[in-house]
């Protein structure tokens, strides 16, 4: 009896221990996993905040290793005593961020148009071509990722120049829309997958047509899978450098060719290309917190059945 009471006593004993060890192992994985994803971000707004010296010398911490100064946002017109001052280069880059707002939200817009109708009818209706089902066409869609961008790149560059879409708002919408599609499809595929058919089938029963049911009961229910995947698809297209540097030339080029263009004669201006960059991603990183709650969401649909 007391041989089991010491043996329960040390478990007792260890089992506290196990835990707070575990725990810190946990939490400690996590505190450097975050660092390494949070300190390209704190470099670059830290960087938009230093001189050439500061940059080439590779101070880290403001009002430590230096002095906060405002040239890299001066060069964009962007800083407190330049905002109100004639800038050739701020109007430039409100050029190139309309253009990125505009080709983002229209390419991702259609795509989950598209997509989200291509979605619900392959979970919704079986489809047979020979031995191609509703899986394989799932399948191809997500496999049109694999195929390289650079691939592609001559075939866009003759086709838009042959209709006319090169330097246009228009082309790199379509484009961008063909190259988030698969991942609208996939992600709302699995969203309507986690919605229950009786629902539909209800709503058909009181009098709804297909597309009211799928209008009013299925699309309600799908939102946050709808807004995960417009995020996502956003991020995408407003990310995009290859073909944006490729088919734009002066009307239609985007911030991320802007921010590649920030090299001069005596090197790469660090300090604008990071106030660049920071203005860049700025505006995303609003979205991702405001909308956080509907990003994971939707991005957990069809986990738990």
């Amino acid at each position: 009896m007391s041989v089991q009471t010491t043996d329960y006593a040390a478990s007792e004993i260890r089992s506290p221990l196990g835990f707070l060890a575990n725990r810190i192992f946990i939490y400690g994985a996590l505190a450097f996993w975050a660092f390494i994803c949070l300190f390209p971000i704190y470099w670059t707004i830290t960087t938009s905040f230093k001189t050439a010296v500061d940059v080439t010398q590779g101070h880290l911490i403001p009002f430590v290793d230096f002095q906060p100064d405002w040239k890299g946002w001066r060069s964009l017109g962007l800083s407190p005593d330049s905002i109100f001052q004639t800038s050739t280069v701020r109007e430039e880059f409100f050029k190139r961020f309309m253009n990125s707002v505009i080709t983002s939200v229209g390419a991702s817009s259609l795509a989950i148009v598209i997509g989200s109708l291509a979605a619900y009818g392959l979970t919704r209706y079986r489809y047979q071509f020979a031995w191609f089902k509703n899986e394989d066409i799932s399948f191809f869609f997500l496999s049109q990722l694999i195929l390289p961008p650079v691939v592609l790149a001559l075939p866009f560059l003759v086709l838009y120049r042959e209709v006319g879409l090169l330097d246009t708002r228009i082309g790199l919408i379509l484009l961008y829309t063909l190259m988030v599609l698969p991942i609208v499809i996939w992600i709302m595929r699995d969203q309507f997958n986690s919605i229950p058919v009786e629902l539909e089938e209800a709503a058909l029963v009181d009098g709804l047509s297909i597309w009211g049911a799928f209008f009013r009961i299925v699309m309600p229910i799908a939102l946050p899978g709808m807004v995960a995947a417009f995020i996502l698809a956003m991020v995408l297209c407003w990310n995009e450098y290859f073909f944006a540097a490729l088919l734009t030339s002066t009307d239609a080029k985007t911030i991320p060719v802007m921010v590649a263009s920030q090299t001069g004669s005596q090197g790469i201006n660090w300090w604008s290309m990071a106030a660049l960059a920071t203005a860049a991603i700025a505006p995303l990183a609003v979205i991702g917190i405001a909308l956080e709650r509907y990003l994971i969401m939707g991005m957990t649909a069809g986990a738990v059945k």
